[in-house]
């Protein structure tokens, strides 16, 4: 499946399934799932979480920050939080597939330091496509986009290299080829995977799992 031709419709269905809105991530609340003692396959102790710990329904996004249909999926996954801020958490995992992508995470995952980890990933994907030029990613432009999102560059850049973000790609690439991750976005909701892909299949399995879980 070409998921990168999913761009534009994908957009449009956010709107007609959730109304029109802006950026909706709940901020503040990106948090680790160790609170919960959990560590396997799907959610990693150094995973992004994104939500209450304690939510019901967990969607596991395989993402690279370079794609575009993660872009497109970004807002809806923001609706979908806004919508059910105490049953549903999103937990991110790395599947770096595109190049430049490794520094784009290190980003990322610099800015988690700094707890601006929100902030730089919706910066990075509204103006994906000023940095993400397949076969000629632009990285200065994205350290530069993450430094209007309000990243110290200087420490920034220094932290990217630290061996823990090492681990963390490392991790995610690992547990990525065990699942047999081939696509981004790919999406797990409560260890389901999402069979049939797109907006609206994704919202109901998170619905069918908010009602499995009541």
């Amino acid at each position: 499946m070409n998921r990168r031709a999913l761009t534009i419709g994908t957009g449009a269905l956010a709107a007609a399934l959730f109304g029109a809105g802006a950026w909706l991530y709940p901020q503040g609340k990106l948090a680790g799932p160790a609170a919960r003692g959990q560590d396997d396959i799907y959610v990693r102790p150094h995973s992004p979480v994104i939500g209450k710990a304690d939510a019901r329904v967990t969607i596991v996004e395989f993402f690279d920050p370079s794609c575009e249909a993660c872009r497109a999926f970004h807002p809806i996954l923001g609706q979908i939080l806004a919508r059910h801020p105490e049953d549903v958490r999103l937990v991110l995992r790395y599947a770096l597939f595109h190049e430049g992508s490794d520094e784009a995470a290190r980003i990322l995952e610099a800015a988690r330091l700094q707890g601006r980890f929100e902030a730089v990933l919706h910066a990075l994907f509204e103006r994906q496509p000023e940095w993400a030029i397949h076969g000629a990613p632009n990285l200065k432009n994205a350290w530069r986009i993450a430094g209007i999102a309000g990243l110290d560059l200087n420490r920034a850049q220094q932290d990217a290299q630290r061996p823990q973000i090492d681990r963390v790609l490392q991790a995610d690439t690992a547990d990525l080829q065990t699942l047999q991750v081939r696509q981004t976005p790919t999406f797990f909701v409560n260890t389901r995977p999402l069979l049939s892909f797109g907006p609206r299949q994704l919202y109901e399995l998170i619905l069918t799992e908010m009602n499995t879980a009541r």
